[in-house]
C-alpha cells in the first residue's frame, strides 16, 4: 500500500510543479521560441484543471486567484486519497 501512496503523492507533486512553472510562465508578457513551445505545452497540461476553477473564481481585476484555489483541492483531494488507502 506504501507504494500507492508513494506514487499518488509524487504524481500530485510533479503536477503541483508544473501549474506553479506555468502559473510563474503567465507573468512573462512576450514569449518567442523555446519559451513559447514549453509555454504551449504546459497550457495543454493545465488549462484543462484550471479552467474548472477559473468558471467558478473568475479573475478579480488583472489578477487569476483561481490557481490557489486549484493547488488546495488538489492537495486535500491527493491527501484524501492517501488517507483511505
Amino acid at each position: 500500500m506504501h507504494t500507492i501512496q508513494y506514487l499518488i503523492v509524487s504524481i500530485v507533486d510533479v503536477y503541483s510543479f508544473i501549474l506553479f512553472v506555468y502559473i510563474i510562465m503567465s507573468w512573462i508578457p512576450m514569449k518567442s521560441g523555446f519559451i513559447a513551445d514549453v509555454d504551449a505545452a504546459l497550457g495543454r497540461i493545465c488549462d484543462p484543471y484550471l479552467g474548472i476553477f477559473r468558471r467558478v473564481i473568475p479573475p478579480i481585476g488583472m489578477v487569476d486567484v483561481s490557481p490557489i484555489l486549484a493547488f488546495v483541492v488538489l492537495q486535500l483531494v491527493a491527501r484524501l486519497v492517501v488517507a483511505i488507502l
